[in-house]
């Protein structure tokens, strides 16, 4: 017997019936992944569910569908207010549950965030980085003391690494630029 022994309806361990659940999203294995989803959420699991579902929108899906946590946090939203309706007897909040399953075991995978998640944390306390030149600007006091102001800001603080290409930016980066130079000449428009 191990330290907390908890079965399912069906005499299944609590635990590896949660380890088959995410085994199976992560291979794909939709049809088996639900089974396991239903067997939690029969028993009286179906937090747990959603919460193991939620880790692995970024454990095992992450970077691959970048949206894919607020997607399962909708589903979960929709099952939480489905399911204070207690007089609906066919339960619709599954279909949330369900929707969430499928859409995990459907999902492109990555474990980037895991495994840096696990990176940082443990080699976290053996390394220590040097604060970058660029980050003393305007906003902090080592910046103020070597007098960088908003050019410096401009021309340092906001360069961005694959920028998107995002309509009117430039010109309200120009815009903004000229306000701090001249705010009253600016005028409205």
């Amino acid at each position: 017997m191990g330290k907390y022994d908890i079965t399912t309806q069906n005499e299944y361990d609590f635990f590896e019936v949660s380890s088959a659940m995410q085994k199976c999203i992560r291979r794909g294995m939709e049809e088996e992944a639900l089974y396991w989803a239903v067997e939690l959420y029969n028993s009286g699991y179906s937090e747990y569910v959603w919460k193991r579902l939620r880790i692995m929108s970024s454990e095992d899906v992450g970077l691959a569908h970048p949206s894919i946590s607020s997607e399962i946090w909708a589903l979960y939203c929709m099952f939480k207010e489905q399911a204070k309706k207690k007089e609906d007897k066919n339960e619709p909040q599954r279909l949330f549950l369900t929707h969430a399953v499928f859409i995990l075991a459907r999902s492109r995978k990555s474990r980037l965030i895991d495994w840096a998640l696990l990176w940082a944390w443990i080699t976290h306390k053996f390394r220590r980085l040097e604060i970058p030149d660029f980050a003393y600007d305007k906003h902090n006091e080592r910046g103020r003391q070597q007098k960088r102001g908003w050019g410096h800001f401009f021309r340092e603080g906001t360069q961005l690494e694959n920028p998107a290409d995002v309509w009117k930016e430039d010109e309200y980066r120009r815009r903004a630029m000229k306000a701090i130079e001249d705010p009253e000449g600016m005028g409205l428009f």
